[in-house]
């Protein structure tokens, strides 16, 4: 098969990062370096602690420390180690702790659905798990589960263990919605990591003198370079409060008290903010000067936002936007666009690809030249192992790359197309996923769930956009008998996250098909209009 190399420069993203190492190599390398720089800020109370810095030295010695606790488990490489905890002190020193000692770490969200949580312990095999606080949570785990705010599991050793794990073994696993009803394990390995923390550095170069705001809650992807890129290079960490990352309020007092200079948003909560700086005038303004960069991912940014940016907060302080985009299958982000300042921008590319990353626009093996839309599939570096003990789905969605033989290639359902400058332009969705504030949503585990309540028969989960900022699940039903909505509600929250319950249930006599019998959603009242409960 004949492609143009030149269109979409393979060869052009291939560089040198340090594929030979694992992530905690290079943070000890820091900690020799910097052992009294600044690691890690935190307020938050209740800390067995108490204060709210802690250098890398310290960092280091209570992660080396943990490690030690739980390499008495006899753990081995590519383990897995959940991890549920609040933004806090014992957060970051469980997750490095899981990696010295070689594991893979899964969080977990303390607030999540249980059913949902005890899932993905039993689905994953999670060797240990690691809490907060045990009385804080509702798991049902036959494994040990250690308190990370527990002071005996700091009389360990604390200096460095010894390295037994290997590049291509696992650092994290992170669960997303599942279209079957389930979520899905994603893999991630550690040369993966590495090359999009490398890249990012290479790019958007941070110094000892950097704080990185960490504000993503820890069981979505986009967290891990918050997590991780500071402690690569001698910077700084700081975490906002827990469960504050929707106040615009806090977020700014943050940035001013510990003076932020990197942060991340999705487009649609970056709008949010920005109107809030907008609303407050110059007095807020004077709260983000030490801003240098800010990111935006999880869903599609618009014009509009760019120039609202430009207009309201590049043009004052000099900061920079840009746009990343990627899966969770592909370790974070794999493309990348420098949002101009300028003010005729008409159109928001999701970018290039980032190092060691090819890719595809295909129908089917086809490679498809640019303008024409088709299916974005993504080879090289970034490319996870698969989906943890799904061997069909990962077959299905992992691909041998019919461009690049002896390369796997993940197909990501998104349509998208190749502009004749080599940006990629974001289209769309080939099925039914969504995103909502950057919360990756399959309906069809919603309306699984859904229909494992008696005594419903049928179940369609829609979701519309009423505005920037209403979009709303709906879910349209039919039963058997009638059913309250309290407890149909009370029942999905043991399943689901909260973002993921319908915010209407509409009940209908049946589901309208098309004449091949498939669902016609066109055909689904409209929810806004309909005033009937169940």
């Amino acid at each position: 098969m004949r492609y143009s190399q030149t269109k979409y420069n393979f060869d052009k993203t291939l560089v040198d990062y340090p594929k030979n190492l694992t992530i905690q190599e290079l943070f000890e390398k820091q900690v020799t370096k910097y052992p009294d720089n600044c690691a890690v800020i935190c307020d938050t109370e209740g800390s067995i602690f108490l204060k709210n810095t802690m250098s890398y030295k310290e960092l280091n010695s209570r992660a080396n420390q943990v490690a030690d606790y739980l390499r008495s488990f006899n753990v081995n490489p590519d383990d897995i180690i959940g991890i549920s905890a609040d933004r806090s002190f014992a957060m970051i020193i469980g997750i490095w702790g899981i990696i010295k000692a070689g594991c893979a770490y899964l969080p977990l969200d303390p607030r999540g659905p249980s059913e949902r949580t005890n899932f993905m312990l039993l689905d994953s095999k999670a060797k240990l798990l690691l809490v907060q606080n045990k009385n804080d949570h509702d798991i049902n785990f036959s494994g040990p589960v250690i308190e990370l705010e527990d002071p005996d599991i700091y009389n360990g050793k604390d200096e460095n263990p010894l390295i037994v794990n290997k590049p291509r073994n696992l650092a994290y696993v992170i669960y997303t919605s599942g279209s079957t009803g389930k979520p899905k394990g994603v893999m991630i390995e550690h040369h993966s990591l590495l090359n999009r923390l490398s890249w990012m550095q290479k790019k958007f170069p941070i110094r000892q003198t950097d704080v990185i705001l960490q504000k993503t809650p820890f069981y979505f992807d986009v967290s891990v370079w918050e997590l991780l890129w500071w402690s690569l290079h001698g910077a700084s960490m700081c975490l906002l409060p827990p469960h504050t990352e929707k106040f615009p309020s806090v977020i700014t007092h943050t940035v001013d008290k510990y003076r932020v200079s990197i942060l991340h948003f999705v487009p649609s909560m970056l709008n949010v903010f920005m109107e809030y700086i907008e609303n407050r005038g110059e007095y807020e303004i004077e709260k983000i000067t030490s801003l240098k960069h800010v990111f935006a991912s999880g869903e599609p940014l618009l014009p509009h936002h760019v120039q609202y940016f430009n207009k309201l907060i590049r043009n004052r302080t000099g900061t920079r936007l840009t746009n990343l985009y990627g899966p969770t299958e592909a370790t974070i982000d794999v493309t990348y666009f420098e949002c101009p300042s300028n003010p005729g921008i008409d159109k928001v590319p999701i970018g290039k690809p980032i190092d060691n990353t090819r890719l595809f626009i295909t129908k089917g093996k086809k490679l498809l030249p640019a303008g024409e839309a088709g299916e974005l599939c993504i080879a090289g570096e970034p490319v996870a192992r698969g989906y943890l003990n799904n061997k069909k789905l990962t077959a299905e969605k992992f691909v041998d790359c019919p461009f690049m033989p002896g390369e796997k290639m993940y197909r990501t359902g998104d349509i998208a197309r190749l502009l004749p400058d080599g940006n990629i332009e974001y289209l769309g969705r080939e099925d039914l996923q969504v995103k909502i504030r950057g919360l990756r949503i399959e309906p069809g585990e919603i309306e699984a769930v859904i229909r494992n309540f008696a005594p419903i028969k049928a179940s369609v989960v829609d979701v519309r956009k009423y505005s920037e900022t209403v979009i709303l699940i709906n879910a349209y039903i039919v039963c058997s008998a009638e059913i309250k909505v309290q407890d149909l509600r009370a029942y999905l929250a043991n399943y689901l996250p909260d973002y993921m319950i319908p915010a209407n249930f509409i009940v209908l006599d049946e589901i309208p098909l098309t004449p091949i019998g498939k669902v016609d959603r066109k055909a689904l009242p409209e929810a806004l209009m309909i005033h009937q409960s169940l």
